[in-house]
């Protein structure tokens, strides 16, 4: 279970309270991601603490009050589902984007449903991740899409979406779909984002 908090403030600072509202807690698996992100999101004034799983965000929540969260939909230790659940039940205007490489319809109704105010595919960066906190409301300017899914857009969605039922087993997810655990495990590699 990792945390790392960022700075701690000083409340005789003027702008204690701006800056209250400025904390970030990202959670994330992946230590590079979460070091370059880290630094972009101190370099415009968040104060940015870091949790690897549930565990270590139920931790953190007894002690930082923050504002802002940005949760990757895959950890290592389970479903990043379950951290925006938590984050959204103890502070319910907490602004929550989620980020996934596995970008379906189905993960991204459910993080919506939880309490996410965004969700965003990988990789997105830190102008798509604070554009994603500002937005309140649906746009309805968005184009619809003027072409039909593929073949291979449709079995991803539908893996993904058995996935998430699954809890990110792979073999239950494989046996659901009647496929080869082997063969589930080659496409989720060669769907793998940076």
């Amino acid at each position: 279970m990792a945390i790392e908090r960022g700075p701690d403030m000083d409340p005789a600072e003027p702008d204690a309270a701006d800056e209250l509202e400025r904390r970030l807690v990202l959670v994330e698996d992946d230590a590079s991601f979460v070091k370059a992100l880290r630094r972009s999101f101190e370099r415009r004034g968040y104060r940015v603490d870091w949790c690897d799983g549930l565990d270590s965000v139920r931790t953190l929540l007894e002690t930082v009050q923050p504002g802002y969260a940005v949760v990757d939909l895959k950890l290592g230790s389970g479903s990043g589902l379950e951290c925006v659940k938590e984050l959204y039940a103890h502070d319910p205007d907490m602004r929550i984007v989620v980020l996934t490489g596995f970008a379906s319809i189905a993960t991204a109704v459910e993080a919506i449903k939880l309490g996410a105010c965004h969700y965003l595919a990988k990789p997105s960066n830190t102008d798509d991740i604070e554009a994603a906190f500002e937005r309140t409301e649906g746009d309805t300017s968005v184009a619809l899409a003027g072409r039909t899914t593929s073949l291979k857009n449709l079995e991803w969605e539908r893996i993904h979406e058995t996935l998430v039922d699954t809890g990110f087993n792979i073999s239950e997810t494989a046996r659901r779909l009647g496929m080869h655990r082997r063969t589930l495990a080659r496409k989720l590699e060669k769907k793998r984002v940076p």
